[in-house]
């Protein structure tokens, strides 16, 4: 880089620095103030003077804003920006220079010194090349625009290191340099390194469904969290992060999700297993007090489409039985309810509940009385009507239902038992004691929404589920049917499908229930920037069983050590060895290492023959963190780690089936790093 060029940005990176500083200042002393301000109101309201509550609510949303712009301050000052656009406004032929930055800087509370990375412009840099080009701002317009330049900036710890010209923001020695560091490192980094295709998903229209099928570390989840954050800066208006939902498989994959939200500006926001997202939509409807079971083996046919079409089957003929569509004839009214109109209602509320049906229909009927009562001697209608009234009172809504939605479930079992032939016994006893698993939650709430439920649950705007192949399409139609305003961000990998029965093999059945608007889209993720070539060989020759080579991986080419294959004898030896090269990945300056368990049994083997040496957590127990974990593999689900350790994983046998060939692929596409196999 030329020495004038490199003092030019020297100085503009110290200006900014300086500026920030500035306002750090002076954002603490306003945060100050107005909490001063806030307490003094909020004593006097509560000493009685009603009149300056408005003004405390004014002091309060004022308390906050200062102390939202001190926190992004202090972020940005370590690192204030990581890239910058010079380009040509095509409609106001005026020249622009933008530097771009995890969070935005201000001068004077107005003035844009630095740009969010969410902001429309910055787009720009993620995805245009160079000359003429485009792009949208959040309510559609096009802007025209002439790039001129992309720099990405190497920043460490407050020093400019340098910086890089490119026509693709892929720069593959800046990604590289990136992916090298260790583990939080990265997570540091990754706004500098989106690449186009991930920024596309992130950026795409939130009023729709999309669907992603990602390779190991192709980066799902961190798109995930960035399409949240993305949403809810370009459209406050519409959404906020109480409407937003992330569901996953197992607490520690949320808990590892949602600790990163913060970061990217994302507050209050729900997370929940698919299970108690389930029990969540039932609330008290479901009466019994329930247990929570796994699946019961051979009852895979719960967690598949088949299955929810036969349950709508039944659904629909109980809702005819309660709601017959005949003529309601009166002897002196004549025809009060026609089978057309009944009919007519059904269709145009076919999202109504059953009972909820019933009750719009006695309403309906009440009109209809006050329209076929003659009504020019007020007193002789009103003594007729009510005469009617009482006659037709819940007329309809005495069909209404009243079983316990358990009971009705276990009838509808029965009966497709004997349609199908499929054995339900095991399901049934299961549901006698009160043992309920994530199908049958499923099922039960859309018992709940189409027989009972009282109105339409609109608390849900946008719901991100990651690592969806462990589901089968069930849970997903449900959640699309009982939230039709919800809009979904699904991700997943289904080589990586570890429940192989239960879950999902295939995106087709969730692309016919997910995907119904032109608007909705299904994307892939091919490249992966987790592994290093010599893992990412390693872990391709086991895809290829896994997914009979349906998605293969893209490396990024970033080299590392060979996969370390050690042959380590008993339970002893292997404990010895595993100290070995802990300490030499501790040397290596690595924090985060997981020893990975085929044999959910083996954790307590492990912790206790590797306790002789060195202190190790069950990940099972603790939840995510640094240092060296002991996890079955299906608690590695969506995780990642500097290094991984295979305990005994009897690879020859991810030959044999489809089955275990995911399972060891999850296990070996987890390390960023370093792959060691004990066998």
């Amino acid at each position: 880089m030329e020495d004038r060029e490199w003092s030019v940005e020297k100085e503009h990176f110290d200006d900014c620095r300086a500026l920030i500083a500035e306002n750090i200042q002076n954002y603490e002393k306003e945060a100050e103030e107005r909490h001063q301000e806030v307490q003094e109101l909020f004593e006097a309201v509560q000493a009685g003077d009603a009149e300056l509550y408005n003004q405390l609510m004014t002091s309060t949303s004022l308390e906050e804003h200062a102390r939202n712009q001190l926190r992004k301050n202090k972020a940005a000052f370590e690192k204030p920006y990581f890239g910058r656009i010079d380009y040509k406004d095509l409609m106001l032929d005026k020249e622009e220079k933008v530097y771009i930055g995890k969070n935005g800087v201000f001068k004077n509370k107005t003035e844009v010194v630095i740009a969010d990375w969410r902001a429309p412009i910055s787009t720009v840099y993620y995805e245009n090349e160079m000359g003429e080009g485009s792009y949208r701002t959040p309510d559609g317009k096009e802007q025209k625009i002439d790039l001129k330049l992309k720099r990405t900036y190497d920043v460490d710890r407050g020093v400019l290191r340098g910086f890089y010209d490119s026509d693709v923001t892929s720069n593959d020695e800046l990604l590289v340099q990136y992916l090298s560091k260790n583990k939080d490192a990265v997570l540091g980094d990754i706004i500098a390194t989106i690449q186009k295709e991930q920024n596309e998903i992130i950026r795409a229209n939130p009023f729709s469904n999309t669907i992603v099928q990602g390779v190991a570390g192709s980066g799902k989840t961190t798109v995930a969290m960035h399409r949240i954050s993305y949403i809810l800066y370009n459209y406050k208006e519409r959404f906020e992060s109480n409407e937003f939902c992330i569901i996953g498989s197992n607490d520690m994959l949320l808990n590892y999700i949602t600790s990163g939200l913060p970061e990217l500006d994302v507050f209050n926001m729900k997370q929940k297993r698919m299970d108690d997202m389930f029990l969540y939509l039932l609330g008290r409807d479901l009466k019994a007090k329930y247990k929570k079971t796994e699946s019961v083996t051979g009852a895979e046919w719960k967690s598949k489409m088949q299955f929810m079409k036969g349950l709508e089957r039944y659904l629909e003929r109980m809702r005819e039985e309660c709601i017959p569509c005949e003529d309601l004839l009166d002897e002196e009214l004549g025809r009060v309810m026609s089978a057309y109109g009944i009919k007519e209602i059904l269709e145009s509320f076919s999202d109504y509940s059953v009972n909820r049906l019933l009750a719009l229909l006695d309403e309906r009927l009440k009109n209809r009385l006050k329209f076929l009562i003659d009504d020019s001697d007020k007193d002789e209608f009103k003594k007729k009507f009510k005469e009617k009234s009482t006659e037709y009172k819940h007329y309809y809504q005495q069909r209404k239902i009243t079983k316990n939605l358990i009971d009705i479930y276990i009838a509808f079992l029965q009966d497709y038992g004997s349609r199908t032939r499929i054995d339900v016994k095991e399901t049934i006893e299961q549901l006698a004691k009160n043992r309920l698993d994530v199908y049958d939650l499923t099922a039960l709430t859309l018992l709940k929404y189409r027989l009972i439920q009282k109105k339409e649950d609109e608390e849900f705007g946008q719901i991100f589920i990651d690592e969806a192949q462990d589901f089968g399409a069930a849970p997903y139609y449900v959640l699309r049917t009982v939230l039709p305003k919800c809009f979904f961000t699904i991700m997943g990998d289904v080589s990586q499908n570890i429940n192989y029965e239960s879950g999902m093999n295939d995106w087709e059945d969730l692309k016919k229930c997910m995907l119904t608007n032109e608007k909705d889209s299904f994307r892939l993720l091919s490249k992966s920037y987790r592994n290093t070539i010599e893992i990412s060989e390693y872990a391709g020759k086991i895809l290829e069983l896994a997914s009979s080579g349906a998605y293969k991986i893209e490396p990024v080419i970033r080299h590392g050590m060979q996969v370390d294959v050690v042959e380590a004898g008993d339970d002893k030896k292997r404990a010895k060895e595993t100290a070995r090269i802990l300490g030499e990945i501790k040397e290596r300056g690595f924090s985060s290492v997981a020893i990975v368990v085929f044999d959910e049994e083996e954790s307590a083997v492990v912790k206790k023959e590797l306790g002789q040496y060195m202190e190790v957590t069950d990940g099972s127990e603790t939840g995510f963190q640094t240092g060296t974990m002991v996890l079955p593999v299906k608690l590695t689900k969506g995780l990642e780690f500097d290094a991984v350790i295979l305990w005994n994983p009897q690879m020859e046998t991810a030959t044999e089936s489809k089955k275990e060939a995911k399972l060891r692929y999850v296990a070996v596409t987890r390390a960023l790093h370093e792959l060691h196999i004990l066998n």
